[in-house]
């Protein structure tokens, strides 16, 4: 069991060895947060380790290795969480990939889904007893709300007819605003809820394995319109001591985002959290991760403000 720093948060990180998620993880180290930080590579894992050495908060970081596209990895990861942390303050949500072809995760879902939408759905309500227990909890998803590109095609939710690496991007851009929405309605927890777009940054992740047009478009802007990940960050640094007070706020590269926007339709909202919770029972079967029914943020429940 952890001991708290007694003038320090507890921050998990998913999506935390790269990028954005990296950046936020070394600058609450700096802090004096404790930060336990899941990703899947090993190597980068341990030079994550090593920079938290570097800044004398080796003790107060935890890795823990994890194929978010899983959702029984999500689970293990949940579970080593919980095993240590009984409260945690901020969930920083980051994890995503960029696929040239459609793949599947073990469970059989289409991986950019299950990554970059299904695994946020996942942890948000997995933790949501340690988010409980925080003063004032948080959950930061780094998405693109405010973007009005792509749609969540539920009549073919998987890309099994079509698949494209921006359209796959692009869905689970909206994926997440619903989410965000439905938080709002249905909450399990009561951390505030954030969704933010960063703009385009800079991050360490090539484009090689990227067919045209979409490694050009990415070049280009990496080029002209790149802003650094500690320039990107710094607002989710800062928000982490201090959430919004509204239950959700929505965030695009520094302008606060209208909620009224089709992209976060309350309808489209429910019926997504309905089909990820089926996904989830029939892909996977019973979980912890799942309020049940009744319980804030589960089916049936009244929803609302608590």
């Amino acid at each position: 069991m952890e001991q708290r720093h007694p003038d320090g948060r507890t921050v998990v990180v998913s999506g935390g060895t790269d990028g954005m998620g990296r950046g936020i993880a070394l600058a609450r180290l700096g802090r004096g947060d404790t930060v336990v930080v899941i990703g899947s590579g090993e190597a980068r894992g341990a030079a994550l380790m090593a920079d938290a050495a570097l800044l004398g908060a080796a003790r107060r970081c935890r890795f823990v290795q994890a194929d978010l596209s899983s959702i029984a990895a999500v689970e293990r990861a949940v579970e080593a969480i919980t095993r240590e942390h009984p409260v945690v303050d901020a969930l920083v949500l980051c994890a995503n990939r960029l696929n040239r072809t459609r793949r599947e995760s073990p469970e059989g879902l289409e991986s950019t889904f299950s990554l970059y939408y299904l695994s946020r759905y996942l942890l948000g309500h997995g933790l949501r007893f340690q988010l409980d227990s925080a003063d004032n909890p948080v959950i930061v998803n780094f998405a693109a709300p405010g973007l009005k590109v792509g749609s969540v095609k539920f009549d073919d939710l998987q890309a099994e007819r079509r698949y494209g690496i921006l359209r796959a991007q692009a869905q689970c851009g909206r994926a997440n605003d619903l989410l965000g929405r439905n938080f709002l309605q249905s909450p399990s927890s009561r951390a505030r809820y954030v969704l933010y777009h960063p703009g385009f940054t800079a991050t360490r992740g090539g484009v090689a394995h990227l067919r045209q047009p979409a490694r050009g478009i990415i070049t280009v802007l990496g080029r002209v319109a790149a802003r650094s990940v500690d320039q990107a960050i710094a607002p989710m640094v800062e928000l982490i001591d201090r959430p919004p007070a509204d239950r959700l706020t929505a965030i695009d590269r520094g302008r606060q985002v209208d909620l009224s926007l089709r992209t976060f339709d309350p309808d489209n909202a429910r019926r997504l959290a309905e089909v990820s919770r089926s996904l989830v029972l029939t892909h996977h079967g019973p979980t912890q991760l799942l309020p049940e029914p009744g319980e804030p943020g589960g089916p049936g429940s009244a929803g609302g403000v608590h």
